[in-house]
């Protein structure tokens, strides 16, 4: 009897340890971040380095020990590359499954418009870590840019403005090649009636768009420049748009007057005709107007304070309106000016 009642307390400690163990491996606060965390694993590990990393590296799990053995009891051994996104508790079985089988959580990258290569390699690099390098070849590479049937001069007008999530893991020309898809779903097939409509080439509007997107502040605008840009197209006008001389330049600042006699085939004031190619990533809304440009007869437009510009349909029209505004910028510096030097009287 008394062989027995030791065999049944065996037994039950047992029980009670092994409940124990198997509530801990469903226990939801296991892995428990204290505020959203990314693990990004750029290789396949090995169950010590991954629990070195969780614990020792992350803070978000206790135990070593006890993570060791719930991944051994889950039959859990390596884990996959990827970006998981650990941003909740977690139970022992949910998350060591989750990077075991190599369950991602794609990264969200948002492409905003009026960029040119380097800043958007930059964006896309940080949020991929990836080389920004490995990002601006691939938009060289002759070949693979055929394959999406576009070259050097056309690829960053295709670079459509949208938020998108990517696998960690995916290598530059795929995420590229998805936003470029992006493009062709968001602007080619909704619009090809129109675009083949159009005098202009795919190229030619595309590179207008960019234009307009580089010149206007607000969207209800675009119609209206985009109709100016058209009227001087058709009377062979030169375009002499500030963006495509900044671009020559490889610059953003205010231009100077020796600025407009850069030497470039993107310099609009020095080439009449669109520029070789787009000259950012212009957004639908700045596409859309070179489209369905407003029907007017503006052919100068100079720019105001509050982003808008003022129109016109002759070049003495322009004059007046380009004095109006100097007259008031002007005013507005020498007021503030003034308020600075009375403030500084005061102090003294």
């Amino acid at each position: 009897m008394k062989k027995t009642g030791l065999v049944l307390l065996f037994l039950a400690s047992a029980a009670v340890v092994g409940g124990s163990r198997l509530m801990r491996l469903k226990d939801t606060s296991a892995i428990h971040p204290q505020h959203a965390t990314d693990l990004y694993l750029r290789n396949k590990v090995h169950l010590p380095r991954l629990s070195y990393i969780l614990v020792d590296s992350l803070h978000i799990a206790s135990n070593k020990k006890e993570l060791r053995w719930a991944a051994n009891l889950l039959g859990w051994h390596s884990f996959q590359p990827g970006h998981y996104a650990i941003n909740h508790n977690f139970t022992y079985e949910s998350l060591l499954s989750k990077l075991a089988k190599g369950n991602q959580d794609p990264v969200s990258v948002t492409i905003v418009p009026g960029k040119r290569e380097p800043s958007i390699a930059l964006t896309l690099a940080r949020k991929m870590r990836f080389d920004s390098a490995a990002v601006l070849q691939a938009l060289k590479d002759s070949s693979f840019l055929a394959k999406e049937h576009l070259t050097r001069k056309t690829a960053l007008g295709h670079l459509f403005p949208e938020t998108y999530k990517f696998y960690w893991t995916s290598p530059p020309k795929i995420v590229l090649k998805h936003i470029f898809n992006e493009f062709n779903q968001k602007v080619i097939q909704p619009y090809h009636a129109r675009f083949d409509s159009l005098k202009l080439s795919q190229k030619g509007i595309i590179t207008l768009a960019s234009i307009i997107e580089g010149e206007a502040a607000h969207n209800d605008e675009k119609p209206v420049i985009s109709g100016l840009y058209w009227n001087r197209l058709k009377k062979n006008m030169y375009l002499q748009a500030d963006p495509t001389v900044l671009y020559a330049l490889k610059k953003r600042r205010r231009l100077h007057f020796k600025d407009y006699n850069v030497d470039s085939p993107y310099n609009t004031y020095k080439h009449k005709g669109l520029p070789p190619g787009p000259i950012n990533n212009p957004s639908l809304s700045s596409i859309k107007a070179a489209l369905f440009p407003a029907n007017n007869d503006y052919l100068y437009m100079v720019a105001r304070p509050n982003g808008y510009h003022s129109f016109s349909k002759t070049y003495a029209k322009h004059r007046q309106q380009s004095k109006k505004w100097r007259n008031y910028l002007r005013s507005q510096r020498n007021a503030a000016a003034d308020s600075t030097t009375g403030q500084t009287t005061n102090q003294r």
